[in-house]
Protein backbone atom coordinates (compact mmCIF):
# COMPACT_ATOMS: atom_id res chain seq x y z
CA UNK A 1 0.00 0.00 0.00
CA UNK A 2 0.91 3.30 -0.47
CA UNK A 3 -0.17 6.81 1.38
CA UNK A 4 -0.22 10.53 0.60
CA UNK A 5 -1.31 14.03 2.47
CA UNK A 6 -2.56 15.77 -0.12
CA UNK A 7 -3.85 18.09 2.25
CA UNK A 8 -4.22 17.86 6.28
CA UNK A 9 -5.26 20.70 8.60
CA UNK A 10 -8.22 22.14 10.10
CA UNK A 11 -8.67 24.37 6.06
CA UNK A 12 -9.72 21.21 4.36
CA UNK A 13 -8.36 17.68 4.72
CA UNK A 14 -7.78 14.86 1.94
CA UNK A 15 -5.52 11.46 1.88
CA UNK A 16 -5.22 9.20 -0.98
CA UNK A 17 -4.77 5.10 0.00
CA UNK A 18 -3.77 3.16 -2.40
CA UNK A 19 -3.03 -0.55 -3.45
CA UNK A 20 -2.14 -2.70 -6.14
CA UNK A 21 -6.03 -2.44 -7.57
CA UNK A 22 -7.86 0.49 -4.87
CA UNK A 23 -7.13 4.19 -4.70
CA UNK A 24 -9.36 5.66 -2.22
CA UNK A 25 -9.64 9.07 -0.99
CA UNK A 26 -10.44 9.64 2.65
CA UNK A 27 -11.80 12.99 3.00
CA UNK A 28 -12.45 15.89 0.68
CA UNK A 29 -12.21 18.98 2.29
CA UNK A 30 -10.91 21.03 0.02
CA UNK A 31 -11.55 21.91 -4.16
CA UNK A 32 -11.33 19.54 -6.94
CA UNK A 33 -8.86 22.50 -8.53
CA UNK A 34 -6.61 21.39 -5.56
CA UNK A 35 -7.50 17.05 -5.43
CA UNK A 36 -7.07 16.84 -9.25
CA UNK A 37 -3.96 19.14 -8.48
CA UNK A 38 -2.38 16.20 -5.92
CA UNK A 39 -3.67 13.81 -7.57
CA UNK A 40 -1.70 14.63 -10.93
CA UNK A 41 1.39 15.15 -8.71
CA UNK A 42 1.01 11.53 -7.49
CA UNK A 43 0.18 10.35 -10.86
CA UNK A 44 -3.10 9.36 -10.01
CA UNK A 45 -6.26 9.70 -12.85
CA UNK A 46 -9.40 10.83 -10.71
CA UNK A 47 -11.27 8.54 -13.23
CA UNK A 48 -9.63 5.71 -11.10
CA UNK A 49 -10.68 6.80 -7.67
CA UNK A 50 -12.80 3.78 -6.20
CA UNK A 51 -14.44 5.67 -3.35
CA UNK A 52 -14.50 8.69 -0.72
CA UNK A 53 -14.58 7.49 2.70
CA UNK A 54 -15.77 10.54 4.99
CA UNK A 55 -14.93 10.64 8.68
CA UNK A 56 -17.54 13.18 9.93
CA UNK A 57 -19.73 15.75 8.52
CA UNK A 58 -17.33 18.76 9.27
CA UNK A 59 -16.62 20.79 6.39
CA UNK A 60 -13.14 20.72 6.40
CA UNK A 61 -13.33 17.18 5.72
CA UNK A 62 -16.72 17.09 3.06
CA UNK A 63 -16.30 20.38 1.33
CA UNK A 64 -15.58 19.02 -2.38
CA UNK A 65 -16.94 15.47 -1.79
CA UNK A 66 -20.17 16.41 -3.85
CA UNK A 67 -18.15 18.17 -6.59
CA UNK A 68 -15.86 15.44 -6.88
CA UNK A 69 -18.37 12.47 -6.97
CA UNK A 70 -20.93 14.21 -9.05
CA UNK A 71 -18.23 14.62 -11.89
CA UNK A 72 -16.49 11.30 -11.52
CA UNK A 73 -19.95 9.17 -10.08
CA UNK A 74 -17.25 8.09 -7.07
CA UNK A 75 -19.01 6.19 -4.70
CA UNK A 76 -19.10 7.85 -1.10
CA UNK A 77 -18.87 5.62 2.27
CA UNK A 78 -19.87 6.74 5.40
CA UNK A 79 -22.42 5.93 8.45
CA UNK A 80 -26.11 6.32 8.37
CA UNK A 81 -26.24 9.53 10.24
CA UNK A 82 -23.28 11.20 8.63
CA UNK A 83 -24.96 10.54 5.43
CA UNK A 84 -27.71 12.15 6.46
CA UNK A 85 -25.47 15.54 7.58
CA UNK A 86 -23.69 15.12 4.06
CA UNK A 87 -27.27 14.98 2.20
CA UNK A 88 -28.61 18.05 4.25
CA UNK A 89 -25.16 19.76 3.72
CA UNK A 90 -25.50 22.93 0.77
CA UNK A 91 -22.09 22.86 0.69
CA UNK A 92 -21.98 19.06 -0.87
CA UNK A 93 -24.70 19.85 -2.94
CA UNK A 94 -27.10 17.07 -4.92
CA UNK A 95 -25.52 13.64 -5.18
CA UNK A 96 -27.29 10.41 -6.17
CA UNK A 97 -28.00 8.20 -3.78
CA UNK A 98 -26.74 5.38 -5.53
CA UNK A 99 -24.03 6.78 -4.90
CA UNK A 100 -24.05 6.76 -1.14
CA UNK A 101 -22.93 3.27 0.55
CA UNK A 102 -23.75 3.20 4.52
CA UNK A 103 -20.64 1.84 6.76
CA UNK A 104 -21.29 0.38 10.21
CA UNK A 105 -18.61 1.39 13.35
CA UNK A 106 -16.17 -1.54 13.55
CA UNK A 107 -18.03 -3.96 10.87
CA UNK A 108 -15.14 -4.39 8.32
CA UNK A 109 -15.80 -4.12 4.68
CA UNK A 110 -13.90 -4.58 1.21
CA UNK A 111 -12.66 -2.14 -1.59
CA UNK A 112 -11.17 -4.01 -4.16
CA UNK A 113 -8.03 -5.92 -2.69
CA UNK A 114 -8.28 -3.60 0.66
CA UNK A 115 -10.06 -4.24 3.72
CA UNK A 116 -11.38 -1.22 5.99
CA UNK A 117 -12.53 -0.92 9.36
CA UNK A 118 -13.86 1.80 10.43
CA UNK A 119 -13.44 2.92 14.19
CA UNK A 120 -15.99 4.63 16.38
CA UNK A 121 -13.96 8.35 17.26
CA UNK A 122 -14.57 10.85 20.01
CA UNK A 123 -15.47 14.15 18.23
CA UNK A 124 -18.23 16.58 17.99
CA UNK A 125 -19.95 15.10 15.01
CA UNK A 126 -23.00 12.98 14.45
CA UNK A 127 -21.14 9.83 13.95
CA UNK A 128 -17.21 9.78 13.57
CA UNK A 129 -15.50 7.36 12.55
CA UNK A 130 -11.15 6.89 11.48
CA UNK A 131 -10.45 3.87 9.36
CA UNK A 132 -7.74 1.22 9.12
CA UNK A 133 -6.32 -0.21 6.39
CA UNK A 134 -5.18 -4.10 5.87
CA UNK A 135 -4.02 -5.17 2.09
CA UNK A 136 -1.25 -8.16 1.29
CA UNK A 137 -0.22 -8.49 4.78
CA UNK A 138 0.27 -4.78 5.57
CA UNK A 139 -1.71 -2.38 7.76
CA UNK A 140 -1.82 1.31 8.06
CA UNK A 141 -4.87 3.91 9.72
CA UNK A 142 -5.60 7.35 9.42
CA UNK A 143 -6.78 8.62 12.63
CA UNK A 144 -7.69 12.34 13.47
CA UNK A 145 -10.50 14.64 14.90
CA UNK A 146 -11.05 13.20 18.10
CA UNK A 147 -10.35 14.76 21.72
CA UNK A 148 -9.45 11.38 22.89
CA UNK A 149 -8.53 7.61 22.87
CA UNK A 150 -9.95 4.72 24.08
CA UNK A 151 -9.27 1.08 24.48
CA UNK A 152 -11.11 0.85 21.52
CA UNK A 153 -9.50 2.37 19.28
CA UNK A 154 -6.18 1.20 20.83
CA UNK A 155 -7.06 -2.27 20.78
CA UNK A 156 -8.32 -2.35 17.10
CA UNK A 157 -5.22 -0.43 16.04
CA UNK A 158 -2.70 -2.48 16.99
CA UNK A 159 -0.43 -4.22 14.30
CA UNK A 160 -0.27 -1.49 11.83
CA UNK A 161 2.64 -0.91 9.64
CA UNK A 162 2.16 2.95 8.89
CA UNK A 163 -0.05 5.54 10.95
CA UNK A 164 -1.52 8.72 10.04
CA UNK A 165 -2.41 10.43 13.42
CA UNK A 166 -4.11 13.90 14.62
CA UNK A 167 -1.10 15.58 16.38
CA UNK A 168 -3.29 18.90 16.56
CA UNK A 169 -2.03 21.43 18.80
CA UNK A 170 0.39 22.37 21.73
CA UNK A 171 -1.40 23.24 24.96
CA UNK A 172 0.56 26.41 26.01
CA UNK A 173 -0.23 27.79 22.22
CA UNK A 174 -3.75 26.99 22.18
CA UNK A 175 -4.11 28.34 25.80
CA UNK A 176 -2.50 31.82 25.27
CA UNK A 177 -3.58 31.73 21.80
CA UNK A 178 -6.37 33.66 19.63
CA UNK A 179 -8.84 31.36 20.09
CA UNK A 180 -12.06 33.12 21.89
CA UNK A 181 -12.46 30.21 25.16
CA UNK A 182 -15.64 28.50 24.02
CA UNK A 183 -13.42 27.55 21.05
CA UNK A 184 -10.01 26.23 23.32
CA UNK A 185 -12.44 24.41 25.64
CA UNK A 186 -14.07 22.84 22.62
CA UNK A 187 -10.49 21.88 20.97
CA UNK A 188 -9.45 20.56 23.98
CA UNK A 189 -12.15 18.86 25.35
CA UNK A 190 -12.68 14.81 25.01
CA UNK A 191 -14.28 15.56 21.77
CA UNK A 192 -11.99 18.03 20.55
CA UNK A 193 -8.33 17.35 19.23
CA UNK A 194 -5.46 15.35 20.10
CA UNK A 195 -2.63 17.23 21.55
CA UNK A 196 0.78 16.70 20.35
CA UNK A 197 1.27 15.12 23.82
CA UNK A 198 -1.82 12.78 23.77
CA UNK A 199 -0.34 11.96 19.84
CA UNK A 200 2.67 10.93 21.34
CA UNK A 201 0.88 8.78 24.53
CA UNK A 202 -1.45 7.39 21.83
CA UNK A 203 1.51 6.24 19.24
CA UNK A 204 3.61 4.37 22.50
CA UNK A 205 0.53 2.19 23.08
CA UNK A 206 0.93 1.19 19.34
CA UNK A 207 4.57 1.04 18.92
CA UNK A 208 5.74 -2.32 18.20
CA UNK A 209 8.56 -3.55 16.04
CA UNK A 210 6.78 -3.63 12.54
CA UNK A 211 5.71 0.04 13.03
CA UNK A 212 7.76 2.39 10.54
CA UNK A 213 6.13 5.00 9.18
CA UNK A 214 4.51 7.75 11.56
CA UNK A 215 3.33 10.98 10.27
CA UNK A 216 1.59 13.79 12.08
CA UNK A 217 -1.20 15.53 10.25
CA UNK A 218 -4.17 17.95 11.38
CA UNK A 219 -1.77 20.27 12.76
CA UNK A 220 -3.69 23.51 14.08
CA UNK A 221 -2.40 26.70 11.95
CA UNK A 222 -3.02 29.20 15.03
CA UNK A 223 -1.51 26.44 18.14
CA UNK A 224 0.92 24.18 16.83
CA UNK A 225 4.11 24.29 14.44
CA UNK A 226 5.37 21.93 12.89
CA UNK A 227 8.49 21.57 14.50
CA UNK A 228 6.85 21.66 17.89
CA UNK A 229 4.79 18.48 17.29
CA UNK A 230 7.59 16.73 15.65
CA UNK A 231 9.48 17.35 19.14
CA UNK A 232 7.01 17.15 21.28
CA UNK A 233 5.62 13.67 20.06
CA UNK A 234 9.11 12.54 20.37
CA UNK A 235 9.59 13.05 23.74
CA UNK A 236 6.53 11.75 24.78
CA UNK A 237 7.38 8.28 23.10
CA UNK A 238 11.10 8.67 24.59
CA UNK A 239 9.36 9.38 28.23
CA UNK A 240 7.02 6.52 27.70
CA UNK A 241 7.45 3.16 29.52
CA UNK A 242 7.42 1.00 26.18
CA UNK A 243 10.73 -0.62 24.77
CA UNK A 244 11.05 2.16 21.45
CA UNK A 245 13.08 5.43 21.36
CA UNK A 246 11.54 7.82 18.54
CA UNK A 247 14.80 7.26 16.61
CA UNK A 248 12.84 3.48 16.05
CA UNK A 249 10.54 5.24 13.94
CA UNK A 250 10.31 6.88 10.61
CA UNK A 251 8.00 10.46 11.93
CA UNK A 252 7.05 12.99 9.52
CA UNK A 253 4.77 16.01 9.51
CA UNK A 254 2.20 16.65 6.72
CA UNK A 255 2.17 19.97 4.99
CA UNK A 256 -0.77 21.66 5.29
CA UNK A 257 -1.76 22.82 1.89
CA UNK A 258 0.45 20.99 -1.11
CA UNK A 259 1.08 16.99 -0.86
CA UNK A 260 3.20 15.60 1.24
CA UNK A 261 4.15 12.44 3.32
CA UNK A 262 4.06 10.16 0.83
CA UNK A 263 5.03 6.60 1.87
CA UNK A 264 5.26 2.72 0.66
CA UNK A 265 4.63 0.34 2.98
Amino acid sequence: MEIASISSGSHGNCILVMSEKAHILVDIGISKKKVLEGLEILGVNPNDIDAILVTHEHTDHIKGVGVFARCYNTPIYSTHDTIECIKDSSTVGDVNDEQFNEITPFTSFEIEDIEILPISTSHDAVDSVCYRFDSDDKSCAIVTDLGMYTEEIVDNLQGLNALFVESNHDLRMLETGPYPYHLKTRVWGKRGHLSNEDCGKLISELAHDDLEHIVLCHLSKENNLPELAYESVRAEINSSEVDFSADDFSIKVTKREEVSCKIKI
